[in-house]
């Protein structure tokens, strides 16, 4: 029809093999690790020669910094879905949102890694690939404060407890159930400690 816009078809070429080696770098992170991951690994993947990678990204820093921003938008998406199955009440949807996080975080370690850890060493994200993180939160902080908890200090503990048994999950027991089981304890805990001290909404 006229005056519709006519397709970039260059530009959709262009994003589609961008999303096919971040793809292809997820896999050789899940099966090598995420300090394993090369730009050799990743274009026999995509059936590529190597120096065509800097075609779409000029280093291998850059394959991580979009591979971090893909990481916390998959998050993102993820933890703004499971907001419609929220619990009404406030100590219910504290343990919901740390299993939300932790099921996310040890489903894929090296994932995890990228995000959280910074166990690549010369590696920092830029600001864009930051952006979905900041996103979250926000939301995040929202959140809480729907249930009385707006102190940083206390956001920052709930969020140190979560990580620190996502992280001893993951060194102590891959696989298995040893801090998965306590994660709700260890909520319970925190929520003591604020103030949220029934399984009614605190106002």
């Amino acid at each position: 029809m006229l005056g519709e816009p006519k397709r970039d078809r260059a530009a959709e070429r262009r994003t589609a093999t961008r999303r096919e080696i971040i793809d292809a770098a997820w896999q050789v992170a899940r099966d090598k690790g995420l300090a394993q991951v090369t730009l050799r690994d990743v274009a026999d993947r995509v059936g590529m020669r190597a120096p065509s990678l800097y075609t779409h990204f000029a280093s291998k820093n850059a394959i991580y910094d979009a591979m971090f921003g893909d990481a916390w938008t998959q998050f993102l998406e993820f933890s703004k879905a499971a907001e419609a199955d929220e619990p009404g009440t406030s100590r219910a949807a504290m343990r919901y949102y740390a299993r939300v996080f932790f099921d996310f975080a040890v489903a894929f370690p090296a994932r995890h890694q990228l995000m959280n850890l910074r166990t690549i060493a010369d590696f920092t994200p830029s600001p864009d690939a930051y952006a979905p993180s900041v996103a979250l939160m926000e939301d995040f902080i929202a959140r809480m404060a729907r249930h009385g908890v707006r102190s940083q200090d206390d956001i920052d503990l709930y969020v140190a407890i979560v990580s620190g048994m996502v992280d001893a999950q993951l060194a102590n027991d891959p696989g298995g159930t040893r801090w998965s089981r306590l994660l709700d304890r260890a909520i319970d805990m925190f929520a003591d400690n604020v103030g949220i001290t029934s399984e009614r909404s605190r106002p």
